[in-house]
């Protein structure tokens, strides 16, 4: 499986990747339905910093079903390369029409949780993404539009303001912090 070379190969910023690289090896190596719902306890995504090309302010979304400002992404669904998945949900979710590659390369790696929630009806217990971030690039000029079904907003928000809109604390100090200080690194 190329996803899972791409995460062994991937050098890990601080602890939290650490810890979260060696489970998602471990889901991979134990569960062949990982890429897919099918696996109701953890299974993967991708997400996306998309940012301008300054790198001073990040596309976000306001999700319907975690009512807060977010990053793009969503589930694999059976694919295995989540770096197509990223550009995919970032297109839908937002409208936008081009995006650059900012690095091919995985940018981060994290194990969401997500709680139980109503989606199209049906009830979806809580259950774990083992979600795997790219570094992509937008025209600020692009139009924007909102995917009705998943968000209710979609806006640029400046680098140091994406704590301040968010409302998910923890995903704001572990994981929006972490990929802003990444991204500063290489400004």
């Amino acid at each position: 499986m190329k996803l899972k070379e791409q995460i062994q190969n991937y050098k890990p910023y601080n602890e939290q990747e650490e810890k979260d690289k060696q489970t998602m090896l471990k889901y991979i190596d134990t569960f062949d339905d990982v890429l897919t719902r099918k696996n109701e306890f953890a299974h993967f995504t991708a997400s996306c910093w998309a940012v301008n090309r300054e790198k001073t302010k990040v596309l976000m979304i306001y999700h319907n079903i975690y009512q807060s400002w977010a990053w793009t992404g969503g589930h694999a669904d059976g694919e295995s390369d989540l770096l197509e998945v990223a550009i995919r949900e970032l297109k839908e979710e937002t409208g936008v029409k081009n995006v650059k590659i900012v690095n091919p390369d995985i940018f981060s790696l994290e194990i969401l949780t997500v709680d139980g929630h109503v989606k199209k009806g049906n009830y979806v217990s809580s259950h774990l993404h083992l979600n795997v971030t790219y570094l992509l690039e937008v025209d600020e000029n692009e139009v924007l539009k909102i995917k009705e079904d998943e968000n209710s907003g979609v806006k640029w928000v400046k680098l140091e303001e994406v704590k301040k809109v968010a409302n998910e604390k923890w995903i704001c100090e572990m994981i929006y912090g972490k990929l802003n200080e990444k991204l500063l690194k290489i400004k």
